[in-house]
């Protein structure tokens, strides 16, 4: 109810100054009838000589006026203020025609002023809630929404909440707040907030309690890892073992699902009995010998001791005289003689040859002998292979060549870049954009390892480079000057456009582009925030560029202005993320730009530094693109097999990281990749596994789904989420698997995976894996375009200015479907250029030239004298 104002002046006096109208210093407010006190309506106008109320049109009764009559001590002129009593009745007697309302009309000798109208209405508060919150029952982690709609009220009541008759209090505790429909949502449920929740509804009336509401927060139990196996329950014989377990992995509360299956397992077990030893039977005496005695023996084998049992106790041998001691002991003769002397030179000799022993032994442990370390048995062992021993009258022999392929690599973007003839940039005869030689650069150094370890401890000397991630592996590098040039990590959609001229002619710089794990940068988020690309540094920081590079790198938002408001952040020198870009609007600044593609961003950009896109949503209806991945080991020797089903941002950069994730982890891909839509309605994502055949795999997930919280997902600063379905082949010869895995959000739309996968030998998605880009991370000059130079700057030089019929760049850029940037191309020094580098940025290195041509041809047959200069 807006407030009104007007005034009339009646039969004026001659002469009369407009200065003395009335004008009012009060004028009635809008108030409330709170049930049957009557209420109050004043105003005060000078100068005045009659004050009366006007309600509902009709005049107040001049008895129903109390008047007060003053003088204002600044002006001197009379002041006059009107009371009047308005009751319930009153206003009843019109109700439901229309609002009562009442206006002061103040006269003067030189005519009338009217006040604004004040509208009296009657205040009340039903007693029945339109909708109250309702008792749940959830588990821990899980959103949590509310509902309240407060009874009907004039004026409309405020709402608030009790906790257990404490005031909730969203300022205090980041996990709640209250909806503009007063719902109650808790982000993720802990075990605190089990309670009892109360709606309150107040105004200037009354103060309302809706019924309380249980939510209690319950914990499925999980179990513990199962104990080692005791040990056999019989020394000997078939015994058994067990093992166990425990429902406390977590521990369930609040009603919470106890652990299912069994918390001992027992399994038979068998332990060797010991056997001791018994001898055998003797054998027979022996022949009598020359001592006068024979001998038998046994053996410890009937049976032989096993399993610990105990050895045979006795002799083993057993000797005894066979002549009843009457044997005659000869004197030895020469024979014997001769025995003794020969074992005695045996023994002479043995003592010889170990004395040679030791001495060779002594000498080798001082060092080698001149003569033994020149010779060529020794020397012809440590030679290569493919390399024979030098001869005297053959020097040549004398000297390894060196390989020449380990010390000379071709690289796009070198420190020391050949110096080429003129004629790489010479026009060619052929086709209006006939691309133009390769243009590469050698770069002599030890090995590429050594270039990346140089390039890094050249940056460990700038202050920078402490928030720069260590290693190589997600970085380029490279050195340009006024030709440009292009970097690109491989794998991820992220590459950075240098045009010709951005690099001021004379300077040289050294340029990286990194990818960031998003735990390497903390990007802090609030509210509906979620992060839609990779964190891409480009750099150094103050590099001064004279054109706009281009930052190119992959985004997971299906973009529309109605639902989402997304911005370009930067990192300010301090470390603060500041925006600098809000897509959609007017830029505010020359410095930045970005065209936002179905799967990617273009980033125009005249300052290096760290960027990230950042959406938020302005309905539930905002989604992101997610990339459900699915992997399982290559090799299962056990009867336990594994599904791991990954939940990704739909960007390049994250499933480069999974694959390389699960190489490492021996895993293979078992179905194409889906694509789901994953909208910001608090939901959590559900997974769920079905169709085995149960005469084969068995299930050992104990819920009949699992569930990845909704804020895991919606911040994308979590990479790798992922759900593992552990299935059990109940025999090791079930090779094929057959089964179907739901993925969906609660309340949305779903994914389903139809899996046939021979598990020992499948490899049918194993191609899918293999999206290697064809390229070096670094392109210098010439070699980093489609576009050749000079036929660019004819372009450039004939387009720029407006041409006659419209054939200038405007029309270029409709005809490659760009006339929605025509401002920004505008605002740079050359339109041409900006459209050119942006076309380069989307097609390199498969773009094509021939509908490129295409559409400078059709601008030049607007203006005979660009397609004859383009012809030539």
């Amino acid at each position: 109810t807006g407030a009104q104002q007007s005034a009339t002046v009646a039969n004026p006096a001659s002469g009369a100054s407009p200065d003395l109208l009335p004008h009012f210093q009060l004028e009635p407010e809008d108030v409330y009838i709170v049930k049957n006190k009557a209420v109050s309506l004043a105003c005060r106008a000078t100068p005045a000589t009659q004050i009366y109320f006007k309600c509902n049109g009709e005049w107040v009764h001049q008895g129903d006026h109390v008047t007060q009559h003053s003088t204002d001590r600044s002006t001197g002129l009379p002041v006059m203020e009107v009371h009047i009593e308005v009751t319930r009745q009153q206003v009843e007697k019109i109700f439901g025609l229309e609002e009562y309302w009442c206006q002061c009309v103040a006269w003067s000798s030189s005519g009338t002023t009217k006040s604004q109208k004040a509208f009296v209405r009657i205040a009340y508060l039903r007693k029945n809630f339109e909708q109250e919150p309702t008792a749940r029952e959830v588990s821990i982690e899980q959103g949590i929404v509310l509902p309240c709609r407060p009874p009907e009220g004039i004026p409309p009541a405020e709402v608030e909440w009790l906790r257990n008759e404490e005031l909730v209090d969203p300022e205090l505790d980041a996990n709640v707040y209250v909806t503009p429909e007063h719902s109650l949502v808790l982000r993720q449920a802990r075990l605190a907030d089990t309670a009892n929740y109360t709606c309150v509804a107040k105004n200037i009336v009354a103060r309302r309690r809706s019924a309380s509401a249980a939510i209690t927060v319950y914990v499925n139990g999980g179990w513990s890892t199962w104990t080692q196996w005791s040990g056999c329950s019989t020394s000997c014989g078939r015994g058994w073992q067990k093992r166990s377990r425990t429902c406390t992995n977590p521990t369930p509360l609040n009603g919470g699902a106890f652990c299912e299956g069994q918390n001992v397992q027992k399994t038979a077990c068998t332990t060797l009995c010991p056997v001791d030893g018994a001898w055998s039977e003797w054998s027979k005496w022996s022949e009598c010998g020359a001592e006068c005695t024979h001998w038998r023996s046994r053996e410890c084998s009937e049976p032989a001791p096993r399993n610990g049992g105990r050895d045979c106790h006795g002799p083993e041998l057993d000797t005894r005289n066979c002549t009843s001691e009457l044997c005659i002991h000869a004197a030895p003769g020469a024979e014997d003689v001769a025995l003794y002397v020969g074992l005695v030179a045996v023994a002479v000799c043995l003592v010889l040859l170990l004395l040679v022993g030791v001495l060779v032994y002594c000498r080798k442990k001082g060092g080698l002998d001149a003569d033994v370390a020149d010779s060529s048995i020794l020397t012809a062992g440590f030679q290569p292979v493919s390399i024979k021993p030098s001869k005297a009258d053959n020097p040549s022999l004398l000297t390894i060549q060196p390989d020449l392929s380990t010390t000379t690599m071709t690289y796009q973007g070198s420190l020391c870049p050949r110096q080429d003839g003129p004629a790489k940039l010479q026009l060619p005869n052929g086709h209006l954009l006939s691309p133009l030689g390769a243009g590469r650069h050698t770069l002599h150094h030890s090995s590429p390892a050594a270039e990346g370890a140089d390039f890094v401890a050249r940056l460990s000397t700038q202050s920078y480079f402490r928030s720069l991630p260590r290693g190589t592996n997600n970085m380029a590098y490279g050195t340009f000057n006024f030709l440009g040039g292009r970097l690109m990590i491989p794998n991820t959609g992220i590459s950075l456009l240098i045009p010709p001229d951005a690099i001021p002619r004379g300077k040289i710089y050294e340029v990286y582009l990194t990818l960031h794990k998003q735990e390497e940068v903390r990007l802090p988020l609030a509210g509906c925030q979620t992060l839609l690309s990779p964190i891409v540094s480009c750099g150094p920081p103050g590099v001064l560029l004279t054109r706009p590079a281009i930052l190119a790198m992959g985004h997971c938002v299906e973009a529309s202005a109605e639902n989402w408001s997304i911005r370009l952040k930067k990192q300010s020198c301090e470390g603060t993320w500041e925006d600098v870009l809000q897509l959609g609007a007017e830029p505010c600044t020359e410095l930045y730009y970005c065209q936002l593609e179905a799967q990617a961003c273009y980033v125009f950009t005249e300052q290096l530094g760290r960027f990230a896109l950042v959406g938020e949503s302005l309905s539930m209806a905002a989604s992101k693109r997610l990339k459900l991945v699915l992997f399982a080991p290559a090799a299962c020797p056990s009867l336990e097999y594994n599904i791991r089903v990954y939940c990704l941002s739909d960007t390049q950069d994250v499933l480069k990281e999974v694959i390389q994730l699960e190489k490492q982890l021996g895993g293979q891909l078992i179905g194409a990749p889906r694509v789901l839509h994953f909208k910001d309605s608090y939901h959590n994502l559900r997974l769920s596994i079905h169709d085995m055949p149960s005469s084969l795999w068995k299930s050992k997930l104990l819920a009949s789904y699992q569930e990845i919280p909704f804020y895991h997902i919606w911040s994308g600063l979590q990479p790798f989420l992922h759900c593992t379905f552990t299935l059990e082949r109940l025999s090791t010869s079930t090779c094929e698997l057959a089964c179907k895995i739901w993925v969906w959000q609660v309340e949305g739309d779903g994914q389903s995976f139809t899996v046939n996968f021979n598990i020992a030998k499948d490899t049918r998605f194993s191609d899918w894996l293999v999206p290697d880009e064809v390229g070096t991370p670094a392109l210098v000059g010439p070699s980093a375009f489609k576009i050749p130079f000079l036929i660019r700057q004819k372009i450039i030089s004939s387009l720029d200015p407006p041409g006659t019929r419209g054939a200038d760049w405007r029309t270029l850029a409709q005809k490659l479907n760009l006339d929605s940037h025509l401002s920004f191309f505008a605002s740079k020094a050359s339109p041409t250029a900006m459209i050119l580098n942006l076309w380069e940025a989307r097609h390199f290195p498969n773009g094509n030239l021939s509908q490129l041509a295409a559409a400078v041809a059709e601008v030049g047959k607007q203006d005979g004298a660009l397609f004859s200069e383009a012809e030539c």
